[in-house]
């Protein structure tokens, strides 16, 4: 149950984010739920991949690379899904960045809720 609501909360920040930042488009409520779970198993299966193989740069760069390999996944999401779009690298960066932002807020709040 926990899992579920908080793929609805990424959903949530999804819309809300694509509704303010230009350069992402969501098509309807479905999709955001789709790009929700699609980043979940991103997150899962291919990030840690990527840290593992960029582990040397993200060392050297003091973990600031993990931003680059946030916008890889956003990116990768985007090219899975149909109806969900970011117009490049840097715009999936800051989606990724306030994305992470979003969802550690509205999870925070969730977690004061079950006090």
């Amino acid at each position: 149950m926990n899992f579920i609501l908080k793929l609805l909360l990424t959903a949530l920040a999804v819309i809300i984010l694509a509704n303010f930042l230009p350069g992402v488009t969501v098509s309807s409520y479905t999709t955001a739920i789709v790009v929700a779970a699609v980043i979940a198993l991103l997150n899962m299966f291919v990030k840690p991949l990527l840290v593992i193989f960029t582990l040397p740069v993200t060392i050297l760069t003091l973990g600031l690379f993990l931003f680059v390999i946030n916008a890889i996944v956003i990116l990768l999401a985007s090219n899975l899904v149909s109806g969900f779009a970011v117009n490049g690298f840097f715009t999936a960066m800051l989606f990724s960045v306030l994305l992470s932002l979003f969802r550690s807020l509205l999870f925070s709040l969730l977690r004061e809720e079950e006090r």
